[in-house]
């Protein structure tokens, strides 16, 4: 498989090829590869949401990639920001009275306003892990805080400090007049206040590896860069990060496009390599602005999940992950049946071992692809609950067994998760968007033929042969284009404009069922 893997195209596989080449120049300069370090990053001032899903995911699809084709050891480091200061009160969180009383200091050094942890950010930390966990991803935890105080990043520091000037010569040409001022690459810790300062450094001293900086009242201070004393700012934070480490590889949105070379410059100076990096675009929401957390106008994870399967979900993140897309409640269905449209090519017996290598699903199972199959379609159980006025899982199943009767819940666990997201879909956005329209003359005489027709099939369940039906009726009423036909069966019966082939949804529902629905419709029972 490693040498499938080194010629398979999916973007894991390309990125996993340049770690390769890194190790390759690594080795050539001399020096020994343990492993390979990939990094994300997490704020912990608020909760986990889905844009941590997808960078996680998506650094462990590279790394797998990077395991198929190599036996280095790998490693993933699930890296909290923790050491920030508390900026803002964030919304809808309680005793923001006592959350405001502690702006400016450490997220672990804020009481947890939850009560459970010994800190804001001990919280928001356990909140990740359990996260993190839930998915089955495979990382190493690391608290900023911790490692600030442990010393592990004291080396890189002392690196910056000796070369101050070098800093501020990348970071000022970055900022405006005001800010460069006052601007440090140093946030000290106040020893006074605890707050992490945004406070103007008036010197530093490189063998005694300390700054001195102007206190909130005023007095000068001096404190080690080293020891937790001081951290860094964020972008010089990530270049020193990188290095201390040796991380890499890297994935980041395009909002940190810009400032990518200043990580590379700091990372470099603090006397590492800047690591492999990977740009993914950003999600916009369905009239196509940019999602916003603050002003909630995306979708939560918690949301995708009440509607369609982890699965699809990665899905929507593995593909296409350089290209921006809308991330709204509509994508839901089209995810969950193109993740099983993949599940069903990946185990066809005619895809071969190099196809599976490509298929998104390899990927999102880490290799280990279930054996299950779909009889049906996700957007054929909403038009199924939709026909069938189905409100429970026994007469969508009861449906479903008719069509396959192999088709059981203990059987099938996705298909069964899958009439639960169906049903709950169904209700909050199907049903309440349904506008029935009568039919033409052309259309009303169309479907009275198709509904003598489907009677004569009786119990035909083959989709193919209820499809071919469908397309004879179209063309023997005229319609041109066909579409229009098939647009007004979805219009007239179902109240949408569009829907699966109908064909598999007659031979799903039943030939006579939905006959009897055309007559319903026909008589009007549908417009009341």
């Amino acid at each position: 498989m490693a040498d499938q893997a080194l010629a398979a195209k999916a973007w894991p596989f390309e990125e996993a090829r340049k770690l390769l080449a890194r190790v390759e120049r690594v080795r050539k300069s001399g020096k020994t590869v343990d492993g390979v370090l990939f990094e994300t990053g997490y704020g912990p001032s608020g909760l986990p949401h889905i844009g941590t899903f997808g960078e996680v995911a998506r650094t462990s699809w590279v790394r797998h990639a990077f395991e198929t084709m190599s036996d280095i050891p790998t490693h993933l480091i699930a890296f909290s920001d923790d050491m920030d200061g508390l900026r803002k009160v964030p919304d809808n969180l309680p005793q923001p009275e006592m959350l405001a009383a502690n702006l400016g200091k450490p997220l672990t050094s804020v009481p947890d306003p939850f009560g459970t942890h010994e800190s804001f950010g001990h919280h928001m930390n356990a909140r990740l892990r359990a996260f993190l966990d839930h998915f089955g991803f495979r990382y190493e935890f690391y608290s900023s805080t911790q490692t600030y105080k442990s010393g592990r990043f004291d080396e890189a520091l002392l690196r910056v400090l000796a070369s101050y000037d070098k800093v501020m010569a990348v970071m000022l040409p970055t900022l405006g007049e005001e800010r460069q001022e006052t601007y440090s690459p140093f946030l000290p810790v106040s020893p006074c206040s605890g707050k992490v300062l945004l406070a103007k450094v008036v010197s530093h001293d490189v063998a005694k590896g300390t700054i001195t900086y102007v206190e909130e009242d005023g007095s000068h201070e001096t404190v080690p860069v080293t020891g937790g004393h001081c951290k860094l700012q964020w972008k010089p934070d990530m270049g020193m990060r990188w290095a201390a480490l040796g991380v890499d590889y890297e994935m980041y949105g395009k909002d940190h496009l810009t400032s990518a070379k200043l990580y590379d410059a700091i990372c470099k100076i603090a006397g590492g390599t800047p690591p492999e990096q990977y740009m993914f675009e950003l999600f916009l929401d369905d009239t196509g602005q940019k999602i916003s957390k603050s002003r909630g106008n995306g979708i939560t994870i918690e949301q995708w999940l009440s509607y369609g399967s982890p699965e699809s979900l990665a899905l929507f993140m593995f593909q296409k992950p350089r290209t921006a897309k809308r991330l709204y409640f509509d994508v839901i269905p089209k995810a969950v049946d193109e993740y099983i449209a993949y599940l069903d090519a990946y185990h066809s017996n005619e895809t071969t071992e190099e196809q599976r290598l490509e298929n998104p699903v390899w990927h999102i199972h880490g290799g280990i692809v279930p054996d299950e199959r779909y009889p049906v379609s996700f957007a054929l159980l909403l038009n199924l609950v939709s026909a069938s006025n189905a409100n429970t899982r026994d007469v969508l199943w009861g449906n479903i067994r008719a069509y396959a009767p192999g088709a059981l819940p203990q059987a099938n666990p996705g298909l069964e998760k899958l009439v639960g997201f169906a049903l709950r879909y169904y209700e909050d956005f199907v049903k309440p968007t349904k506008i029935f329209r009568a039919p033409s003359d052309q259309e009303r005489a169309a479907l009275t033929d198709l509904a003598a027709r489907l009677d004569a099939l009786g119990d035909e369940r083959d989709s193919t042969t209820v499809q071919n039906l469908v397309y004879e009726v179209g063309k023997a009423h005229n319609f041109e284009p066909l579409r229009a036909w098939f647009g007004a069966l979805y219009e007239v019966l179902l109240g949408q404009t569009q829907g699966p082939r109908f064909g598999s949804f007659a031979a799903l529902f039943g030939c006579a069922k939905t006959a009897a629905m055309i007559r319903s419709a026909l008589a009007g029972d549908f417009l009341k």
